[in-house]
């Protein structure tokens, strides 16, 4: 096992992939999550958001806060990850999901908060999220001090005791599979792609 004095546990992912919900399963395995708990739970994430403010600072040059992570899991979005400093080593645990649920969940979070949305343009974001996934693979592939697993959203969802194992084994450090494998719930998934069923 590592010297968790100088590992930082991730979550990361694109929006409405499911990266509130594997930093719920890692503060119920036991670890330790950084969040100051400014943007609380609703209708589109009824467990919370887990999310810490500072973080959308990182490609600013704000990184001294990131010593506060240090054996804690942080949850940063996937375009921002380059902007983590290199003095740490990262264990990334990042989030995939169909792109069509995805695009369903932004659409239905836009209209519950009054914005206005096209479901026509979802071939365009699918299109923008596919070249930044494929960008943002390519990087962290270059990268040293990352290590990565990817979990299937769609996956995780119907095999929680299988995936949260395999985590467990990736963290290398000592966490409660069975708590981490009961917070997946069936109900929460809510924006379906019919063809993936």
């Amino acid at each position: 096992m590592r010297n968790l004095e100088n590992v930082i546990y991730v979550v990361s992912g694109l929006p409405r992939s499911g990266t509130s919900m594997m930093m719920q399963m890692l503060e119920a395995g036991g670890l330790q999550i950084l969040t100051d708990n400014i943007r609380s739970a609703d209708d589109d994430n009824l467990q919370g958001y887990y999310e810490l403010e500072r973080v959308k600072q990182l490609k600013d040059g704000d990184t001294e806060w990131v010593t506060q992570a240090a054996g804690k899991v942080i949850k940063v979005i996937s375009s921002l990850l380059e902007h983590l400093p290199v003095n740490f080593h990262y264990k990334l645990v990042f989030m995939e999901r169909d792109l069509m649920e995805i695009l369903a969940s932004q659409r239905k979070m836009l209209e519950r908060r009054g914005k206005p949305n096209n479901p026509e343009d979802d071939a365009m974001f699918s299109n923008l999220y596919t070249k930044h996934l494929v960008k943002v693979k390519s990087w962290l592939s270059a990268q040293t001090n990352f290590d990565v697993t990817y979990v299937n959203y769609n996956e995780l969802i119907t095999k929680p005791k299988e995936f949260a194992a395999t985590i467990a084994g990736f963290l290398e450090t000592p966490v409660d599979v069975q708590a981490m494998a009961g917070v997946p719930e069936g109900k929460f998934y809510r924006q379906r792609n019919p063809a993936s069923k």
